[in-house]
């Protein structure tokens, strides 16, 4: 992923510019939507664990789009709670969808990290995603939705922004596993390598298998070797 395959414009948002930044692979094989960190504190599209999500998606072949919410860099528009920054990634779903048609029926990843999943799990249950990736979902500072059962979570163990417990609190009733990182705090400062292989071995798992009406089979249970 570098500057050859970027894109990074502002298209017309719900409210404005909106600053998008798409990586377009030579091959896609899928499309992937990623929600950056609270923009009220700082959080933008450049974010190390928002880069480092779309590098792991573009590494296997997806487009990746990343967004700024509103009031963030070159967006234009206020914090609106969630709400219309859940209009804004809609937003940048549909021009990624427009601008590459050949996605259709291909993979749909979401992937987010801290705020940013809040405004995915909410996305999921308008969409329907071949993958979810959430990074320090949120849990307790934003009301998140039920993820799709097949949902990747990751945490830090000694996150204090998120703490852990609170993850794990969301994630229970759901009877959602949650990868969690040792010694590792909320922006997994010195373990994002760590991190992309966690969500490149869960992508290339989830990419291995072939739905077809409802029912996932493995090339190997289609008598493939």
């Amino acid at each position: 992923m570098n500057a050859k395959t970027l894109e990074r414009r502002t298209i017309a948002g719900p409210v404005g510019a909106l600053e998008i930044a798409l990586n377009v692979p030579e091959t896609v094989r899928g499309l992937a939507l990623i929600a950056h960190p609270l923009p009220t504190e700082g959080g933008t599209l450049d974010n190390k664990v928002v880069y480092t999500l779309a590098k792991s998606f573009f590494a296997a072949g997806f487009a990746a789009m990343r967004f700024n919410f509103r009031g963030v860099g070159r967006s234009e528009g206020v914090w609106d709670d969630g709400d219309g920054e859940t209009d804004d990634a809609l937003r940048a779903l549909e021009y990624a969808q427009t601008r590459l048609p050949q996605v259709a029926g291909l993979p749909l990843a979401l992937a987010g990290f801290s705020f940013g999943t809040y405004v995915l799990t909410r996305i999921a249950q308008q969409v329907a995603p071949t993958m979810t990736v959430l990074i320090a979902p949120a849990a307790k500072r934003f009301a998140l939705a039920e993820a799709p059962a097949d949902t990747l979570v990751v945490h830090g163990e000694n996150d204090v922004v998120i703490p852990l417990a609170d993850a794990l609190d969301w994630a229970r009733p759901q009877h959602l596993p949650v990868v969690v990182v040792p010694d590792c705090g909320h922006f997994f400062h010195g373990r994002l390598t760590q991190l992309q292989t966690i969500v490149s071995d869960y992508i290339a798992a989830r990419t291995s298998e072939k739905r077809t009406h409802g029912v996932i089979t493995t090339d190997r249970a289609r008598g493939k070797q």
